[in-house]
């Protein structure tokens, strides 16, 4: 822990506002693991960031995007304090009947990093593999799952919990229903990322994608999000396969989306009727 914060203050700390969201590089503190153990506190955290802009006014600004993120963390427990079911209850009560699919096949496609998204399935192949998930990755594939599939994000939530190494229970559970719009300050329904859009703008050359996912190593970075949109001559070119090597699509983003919108509109409905 003492080695990861000093790591991240001499060169972690410049330039994290940009870095943060790009998976292929190492542009995070890294230092979640370590505050779910408890070997270090979010205070000595704080006080030493505070410190590092004290010497270095410049990063003012990167050290203050990253002590929102530990306040964040302080937030959900305060969240998890307050409420002792926050992995199992929705926070939003409206959001008690909504009606999740049960889609095992669905849900052990995304697991196992299946999906045929290949921004969603790098992240949970990095998950499984190292105990381990990018930010921002995290909430692609929480998104996929909850808005696109339609599954609990109490699965989702009990997925994370066995497979992270900083699994903190008031983090998880907070930002899963972050995520699925029924927590506190939770996202909006309508806010449903587009994995493939998100692949291409956090990793436009495919780095984090042909990392995890080395059946795509061979495709032009232009398709490496887009694999199903490849003609013959590039899937032969990169000994691709579809749906067999690597998996299509399991569903299409854009009627997913659809499909979502119309059952979280369904729960705004019953809120204004009630």
């Amino acid at each position: 822990a003492d080695r990861a914060l000093q790591r991240f203050l001499d060169a972690g700390v410049s330039g994290y506002g940009r870095h943060r969201d790009i998976p292929s590089v190492d542009g995070v503190s890294r230092l979640s693991p370590h505050l779910h153990w408890g070997e270090i506190g979010p205070r000595r955290i704080w006080n030493a960031v505070q410190a590092c802009v004290h010497v270095e006014p410049r990063l003012g600004q990167d050290a203050e995007k990253f002590l929102t993120e530990l306040g964040w963390r302080e937030f959900n427990h305060h969240l998890a304090y307050h409420r002792a079911t926050l992995a199992t209850r929705d926070v939003r009560p409206i959001f008690d009947g909504f009606a999740w699919r049960q889609d095992p096949a669905a849900f052990a496609a995304w697991s196992r990093g299946l999906t045929g998204y290949p921004i969603v399935d790098a992240g949970m192949r990095q998950l499984w593999a190292t105990g381990w998930m990018h930010n921002r990755v995290r909430m692609i594939v929480a998104s996929f799952l909850v808005k696109d599939l339609l599954v609990d994000w109490r699965q989702g939530e009990a997925w994370f919990w066995d497979t992270l190494v900083d699994a903190d229970l008031a983090n998880n559970a907070a930002n899963w229903q972050w995520v699925a719009g029924c927590g506190a300050d939770a996202a909006p329904f309508f806010r449903i990322f587009n994995p493939t859009l998100q692949g291409e703008r956090f990793d436009p050359e495919g780095v984090y994608v042909r990392r995890w996912i080395p059946e795509l190593r061979g495709l032009p970075s232009p398709l490496t999000h887009r694999p199903w949109e490849a003609g013959a001559h590039d899937l032969r070119a990169a000994n691709v396969r579809l749906g067999e090597d690597y998996p299509r699509p399991i569903v299409d983003h854009g009627q997913a989306r659809l499909r979502a919108l119309d059952m979280y509109g369904s729960l705004k409905r019953r809120r204004e009727a009630a």
